[in-house]
């Protein structure tokens, strides 16, 4: 009914502004009660009809239908297609400013479609660029929108983007809860690749917490429906995620496996950026199943760092990488170079998830620990346990108390020590 109020209303004012009255707007198929009943709402005109009222009125169709002309349509088409090329070039930070600047124009007030294409895009490029809270709010706002609004393909989309950034932000239970809501009900759609997608990020947050019982599983099913549909995609993430899984409860040549198998899929559907962040994952989990071949996986990870600098990945793909590179010159004996791979990443925390930075500064105060920098060492193991103090236990942020008590050991900060084995243990439950 909105969309008829609103073409009746262009009709009538195109119609004032032209100086003509209804009556001249009729014609032997329309009378003009039937203009006043459109003008009114009261009627939804045919295409055939609209196309007659705008060449009476002497406008565009577009401007009818949409409340654009012809030129501005084309104008707002040209904008979101040079923000998708800046997200596809991995210019988040211009892609966002592209979406942004289009949602500021009242053109998409009346182009739905255009606007939800929008405020998609920029929520991808908020997150992309680390501003999570941004990301959950435009879509939170895109989830509330009524049924009719918005495809069921694209909702499934939006939850998934929505149970990653929650993930990342470390709200681990809003992740698992708003995926849950779409698998766990008795009308759960067929799997398709997009509700793969949204499993793996299920799988992702009963990892992230702990929850590995439940983890093995919902993987199991996973896997065996993305067997079942066949699809590259499907295939990948689903053996991509069990990988992860099997790394995390010491299946280390399960966990080879899967990768293998995700990565030979991968391997020959042309998409750069998922082929990088799956090699990417894949070496870093080598990197702790054979640290002896630490040369090679270090290697495979600089390869993987230059194409994650030519594509869309976010900033946290490229963190992960350098993190992973510089575990890879820890276990080679080269704190050096680790240190100058860290460097940079510490200069990317701001609006990162809070155990992540956490991670960045215990692997930062590792490299100094290993040059001799003891009190720089100290001071950024601080900053790691301040940022872990707050946070609930995960086998992400306990791993990371362990790995700081280690290295305050070793530089004989035994105080500090203590309490940050105290705090891993109890994130064990012991």
């Amino acid at each position: 009914m909105a969309g008829q109020d609103l073409v009746g209303q262009r009709i009538k004012t195109m119609r004032r502004q032209r100086g003509l009255s209804q009556a001249q707007l009729a014609h032997p198929e329309l009378s003009d009660s039937y203009v006043s009943l459109i003008e009114s709402g009261k009627r939804t005109p045919t295409p055939a009809v609209l196309e007659l009222l705008a060449r009476k009125l002497d406008c565009s169709l577009t401007y009818l239908v949409n409340g654009v002309t012809a030129e501005q349509m084309r104008e707002i088409e040209l904008g979101l297609g040079y923000a998708h090329l800046a997200m596809e070039n991995g210019e988040v930070a211009e892609a966002r400013t592209r979406y942004a600047e289009l949602l500021a124009d009242d053109g998409l007030a009346g182009l739905p479609q255009l606007r939800q294409e929008a405020e998609y895009g920029l929520a991808l490029a908020s997150q992309a660029c680390g501003d999570l809270d941004a990301a959950i709010d435009l879509l939170n706002g895109l989830r509330g929108r009524d049924a009719s609004e918005i495809s069921p393909e694209r909702n499934i989309d939006v939850v998934t983007q929505l149970s990653r950034c929650y993930r990342e932000k470390g709200e681990l239970a809003l992740a698992v809860r708003i995926v849950e809501e779409v698998l766990g009900g008795a009308d759960r759609p067929a799997w398709d690749d997009g509700l793969i997608r949204l499993g793996v990020q299920l799988l992702a947050a009963y990892i992230d917490r702990g929850d590995l019982l439940r983890a093995g599983h919902f993987c199991a099913e996973l896997v065996a429906a993305a067997e079942a549909l066949g699809t590259p995609l499907a295939l990948t993430l689903a053996h991509w995620e069990a990988a992860i899984l099997a790394s995390q409860t010491g299946q280390g040549e399960q966990a080879v496996a899967h990768f293998e198998r995700a990565l030979a899929i991968q391997s020959e559907q042309g998409d750069p950026r998922r082929y990088a962040r799956l090699r990417n994952d894949y070496a870093m989990i080598m990197l702790e199943i054979r640290p002896a071949e630490a040369r090679a996986w270090r290697d495979l990870l600089l390869k993987v760092e230059r194409e994650l600098a030519e594509s869309s990945a976010n900033a946290m793909d490229k963190m992960r990488c350098a993190m992973s590179i510089a575990r890879a010159e820890l276990l080679l004996g080269s704190p050096e170079q680790a240190e100058l791979h860290i460097r940079p990443v510490l200069s990317m925390l701001d609006g990162m998830p809070e155990d992540m930075q956490a991670d960045v500064r215990v692997l930062a105060g590792r490299a100094l620990a290993e040059l001799g920098r003891a009190e720089e060492a100290v001071r950024e193991l601080e900053k790691a346990t301040e940022l872990l103090g707050p946070l609930p236990s995960t086998h992400f942020t306990t791993r990371s108390w362990l790995t700081a008590a280690e290295i305050l050991e070793r530089i004989d900060e035994h105080g500090r020590s203590v309490e940050a084995y105290r705090r891993a243990l109890s994130g064990v439950g012991l």
